[in-house]
């Protein structure tokens, strides 16, 4: 998520009609685009307006306030936006004073634009202003515009606990942090989700007791960056630290410590790591903990160090190397995935062979593959040309989800003949005979239903395999 990756997916009220303390009658759909965070961030706003009355509902035709949470890192994702406004604005035939909301990074990014130029929505709404939702609220259906996009040094939601909008009530995100202090030259988060903060740490474990207690067997804790957590009593900003108040703060090592010792049946993710941060503390505690999962998202890129550079990633191809020796050296057998974007500014096809080499390398378990898309105002589009053909951006894509499919498949098969801890996530996709999860290293299983449900942990003996799921019998 470093990178704010697009999961082109969406979570239409996933919520089922939420009972509330005091029902005003009003139905609240939300439809979340991008990346973990903004799925997470949905979470905390549909929590807000459930505490002022509102219910959720799964039709957006029949809803008093339709939000759609928005992510900003690439045109495609903008555009889906633009096009769902439309089909929002149909309820406005039949329900005149329903509200259209547009909430997080693109609302950050366009912020007035919505309202005043392309006059699709009626509210618009920043990432860290959700608390003034009930507000803005009342004031759009007075008819007013409603705005409120002023980004906070303080603001991580640490004491909202999030109404679970998910599907399978088996995994939870859990938010450490917000923003970002990375000034990656072609991102934007940095302008849409403001200045790196942490969150207290009792604060997180409180929400994974409670996750767990809920029955929620698996917590993903979410950040720009985790690995450049780090929590002071005081609020400090970290480069205000002293070293003395440095060592007395909890890192991001100290706190997924604390996390893995919540319950040993609770398992741990996180997401996402910096390379240029990733210390050998990190994975030690990974290596100590067996509900750790042994699976690290590790961003890189590109396999060009000049590229690198130009990107402002604050690594080398050689550094970055290093860090995956370590993981390998340190935890055994972990699964790792990344992030890599072609025709960058001034990639050229020697470059396009160090990402083709490295890829080869590391022997990625999956990745998420993007052609370069300029975000305005990011330091990309200021100061470098982006002058790489499309053709050729697509060309140089093409080859590289064709390594990965085959490294994909290298990696599946590298898993056979082996017995599994898997956490069931429900029914397989083709039968109901059939029930899936994932392992560890986050590779999906199937395996026959037999007496078990969603939510026990099971050993699986794999024996066979497709390109991508693993499928054997419970051991």
């Amino acid at each position: 998520m470093e990178t704010e990756k697009i999961i082109d997916e969406s979570v239409q009220g996933e919520a089922l009609l939420m009972p509330s303390k005091i029902p005003n009658g009003k139905k609240l759909f939300l439809e979340s685009y991008g990346c973990q965070m903004n799925f997470s961030d949905s979470e905390i706003v549909a929590s807000i307006l459930i505490d002022k009355g509102f219910t959720t509902t799964q039709n957006f035709e029949e809803a008093d306030v339709i939000f759609v949470n928005t992510c900003a890192i690439r045109d495609n994702a903008e555009n889906r936006v633009r096009q769902r406004l439309q089909d929002y604005k149909r309820v406005k035939r039949h329900n005149p004073d329903a509200v259209i909301g547009v909430l997080g990074c693109m609302a950050e990014r366009l912020k007035s634009q919505f309202l005043e130029e392309e006059k699709l929505v009626d509210l618009v709404v920043g990432p860290d202003a959700y608390r003034d939702l009930p507000n803005l609220i009342e004031q759009a259906e007075s008819g007013q515009k409603a705005i409120n996009v002023i980004l906070s040094k303080e603001e991580t939601y640490a004491d909202i606990a999030p109404l679970r909008l998910d599907k399978n009530g088996v995994s939870a995100f859990v938010s450490i942090m917000r923003g970002c202090d990375n000034m990656c030259s072609f991102c934007v988060v940095p302008f849409t989700r403001g200045r790196e903060r942490s969150r207290d740490p009792e604060s997180i474990l409180k929400e994974c007791r409670d996750a767990f207690e809920a029955g929620y067997r698996e917590v993903t804790l979410l950040g720009q960056n985790v690995d450049s957590y780090l929590y002071s009593g005081g609020g400090l900003k970290k480069e205000k630290l002293t070293e003395e108040q440095k060592l007395a703060s909890v890192n991001f090592a100290q706190l997924l410590d604390k996390v893995a010792l919540v319950n040993p049946d609770l398992r741990v993710r996180f997401s996402t790591s910096h390379p240029k941060d990733m210390t050998d503390d990190v994975l030690e505690v990974m290596a100590k903990h067996e509900n750790i999962c042994n699976n690290i998202h590790l961003p890189v890129q590109s396999g060009s160090s000049k590229v690198l550079e130009m990107m402002n990633r604050g690594y080398t191809r050689e550094w970055y190397l290093d860090r995956i020796a370590a993981i390998r050296h340190i935890i055994p057998g972990c699964g790792i995935s990344t992030d890599i974007i072609t025709g960058f500014c001034g990639e050229t096809d020697e470059d396009q062979q160090l990402t083709l080499s490295l890829m080869q390398e590391v022997g990625y378990d999956f990745a998420f593959m993007f052609a370069y898309s300029e975000r305005p105002k990011t330091l990309a589009e200021r100061k470098y040309k982006d002058d790489v053909p499309e053709p050729v951006k697509m060309k140089r894509l093409q080859e590289v989800v064709a390594l990965q499919r085959q490294l994909s498949e290298a990696a599946t098969k590298k898993q056979v003949g082996y017995v599994h801890k898997v956490l069931i996530e429900g029914f397989s996709k083709k039968s109901e005979d059939m029930l899936m999860g994932r392992n560890s290293q986050n590779s999906v299983v199937v395996f026959p239903k037999l007496h078990y449900k969603k939510g026990d942990y099971v050993n699986v003996m794999v024996s066979s395999c497709t390109s991508s799921t693993l499928i054997g019998e419970v051991v």
